[in-house]
Order: C-alpha cells, then structure tokens, then sequence
C-alpha cells in the first residue's frame, strides 16, 4: 500500500492551512421502537455484543410491502452456489488486507495523535458514498438503473461523515499540513479504487466499506473506553450540537436503515457523548453496508413511514455491476424498461 500511496504523492496540491481552531490545544488524552420482525447486524458487533447496544432493525420491505413480488424474495433468499461462495471469500479476503494494510500505516503514523487521525478516517469513510452515487448516476443515464432509495441513502451516509470531518476539523485534527496531504491523496487514490470496484462488483464494495466502518467503530471505541473520563470535561463543539440537535434531522434518520425514524434522537452534553454518537452513526453505517451487499434490498427508512412505494423510480432492468448491467440492456425488451 505505501508504493500505491506514493505514486499519487505529487500529483495533487493540498488545500491551505485552515484557521486555528479553539480544540488545536486540547491534550488528548435513546426512545421508541416498533416491534421487530428481523435484525440486520453489521459483523463487527457479531464480535464482540458488549460494544454497543444495538436497536431494533426496520421490518423487512416484503413483510411490510405483501406487494413485493415473488421474484424479488427469491433472489434475496435464495443461498449462494458453491461458486458463488468462493468468489465472496475470494472478495472479502482481499478486502480484508486492503484494510488491514492502510490500518497498519495508521497505526504507524497516529499512534497518540488521536484528532489527526480521526480527520483522516473520516476524509476516507465518506468517499464510498459519493463513489457509488457517481456510479449509479452513470447507469441512470444509461437506461440500467434508477433506484431512489439508493441515491438518497448513500447521500445522507456521506453528509453523516461529512459531519463527522467537520467535528474533527473543529477539534484541531487538520492543522498540520502533513496529516491533510496524507488525507486528501488516500481519498483520491481510494475514490477510483471504490467507483471500479461497485462498477465489477457492487457486494465487493460495500463489504470493503463495511471493513472501513468497522475500523472506524472499534477505533471511537477503544478511544472512549481510554480517554473517556477526560472527554466528559471538555465542551462539545457547536457543529456536532447542531447537527445532533438540530430541528431538521430527516438526513440523520434516512442513513440508519435498520432503525425506525425518530427512534435516535442523540444528547449532546459533552466531548464525551459527541464521540459516542460518531461512535454510533459508525455502527448504524456497517448495518447499512451489511444489508446493502444483498442485491435490491435497501429501502429508505422513510419509506416505511410513509405512502412511498419501493417501486417508484426502479427501471424494470436493475442490474447488478456493469457486467450485468449490459447483459440486461442487450437482452432486455426496450418497451418494457421504457
């Protein structure tokens, strides 16, 4: 991994040095739920239960949406063939050193810089969201794809990080210039990675993102369990209370695909409690990976709540890769994706 982060090295120039902030200084040191009727539950907590409570998931669209055809609940259903199997195992491996590698150069480079690498996990966590949108936008206008669900899940999972990244910018993590160069050329480098990888394989990419956010999760973890009595003396910063707090939390909701909207409704009293919310929203978005990486079966959570039908905006020739994807528009009848 270090010679691929080399080869990109000279070929972008780094923002300017942000202001100061306030936190540069700094030494480091929920509600109501609608009966269950299944869980979806990222790995990384298969691991280890005590590491986070997790809530009740969102109904499954078929038990909620009797509609659902038949064809949709055997495709999610059905078990995979021998091959299959071994091409998941093959995928998950390589995700597998892909993350431990780059967690490895962490490890190295962050040891008791806490911020700085915080700012740099969540420059990374929220490329994948805007990589897969950049490629579900190209198959919308090739006819291939239209799936609203998709588009608006994956957005408000890249405004979550983006929140996060700002919190962290707040804190001071981004004043050396190393750390934002560093940052800045593992996103480009892992942006291409992530928009050819969901191309050949969309399963291969959400479980590489699932690996991501699991790092992230047990990250924030080992980092309460460590400077927690400390972060409970220092104040919150103004973006995480705004975000957290705010009046317009529909984006907030819309990422926690196995929760019911308005069941998560964080306090923000202290440094403490803002880190484990962002320790959360890490755990909700494994969910939401896990659950992705079965062909069709994202559903906005808003979409249980509400008169949305699952079907609105879905081209009739959904595909999965680009393999797929041509497949189905030469074999397909044009009147009836049209």
């Amino acid at each position: 991994m270090a010679a691929i982060f080399s080869s990109f090295v000279f070929t972008y120039s780094p923002l300017p040095k942000p202001p100061s902030s306030s936190y540069s200084r700094i030494h480091l040191l929920p509600h109501h739920h609608n009966p269950p009727l299944h869980r979806v539950r990222a790995s990384l907590l298969q691991d280890n239960e005590e590491k986070v409570i997790l809530h009740d998931s969102l109904p499954s669209k078929t038990s909620l949406h009797t509609v659902q055809s038949t064809t949709d609940d055997s495709i999610n259903t059905s078990p995979p063939s021998a091959f299959e199997k071994r091409v998941i195992k093959f995928e998950q491996s390589v995700n597998v050193f892909l993350t431990d590698s780059v967690i490895k150069i962490l490890d190295t480079l962050y040891r008791d810089r806490h911020y700085a690498r915080f700012f740099v996990l969540e420059t990374i966590a929220r490329v994948p969201y805007f990589a897969f949108m950049s490629v579900l936008h190209m198959y919308e206008s090739f006819g291939w794809w239209r799936r609203a669900d998709y588009l608006k899940v994956h957005f408000a999972e890249s405004w979550n990080e983006m929140h996060h990244l700002l919190i962290m910018e707040e804190l001071g993590g981004n004043a050396w210039w190393f750390d934002r160069f560093l940052a800045q050329h593992i996103a480009i480098f892992y942006y291409i990675m992530t928009v050819l990888m969901y191309a050949i394989s969309p399963r291969m990419a959400y479980h590489f993102s699932e690996c991501v956010e699991s790092h992230a999760f047990e990250t924030y973890d080992k980092f309460l369990k460590i400077q927690g009595e400390e972060l409970k003396k220092m104040p919150a910063p103004v973006v995480a209370v705004n975000y957290y707090t705010g009046d317009d939390l529909y984006l907030f909701d819309e990422f926690q695909t196995a929760r019911v909207p308005n069941s998560r409704r964080p306090k923000i009293d202290n440094l403490y409690d803002v880190f484990v919310n962002i320790r959360d929203d890490e755990a909700e978005h494994c969910k939401t990976m896990k659950a992705c990486q079965t062909h069709g079966n994202l559903r906005s959570p808003h979409s249980y709540s509400s008169d949305d039908d699952g079907s609105v905006c879905a081209l009739e020739a959904d595909c999965e890769g680009i393999v797929d994807c041509i497949k189905k528009s030469v074999t397909s009848d044009p009147a009836k994706v049209n």
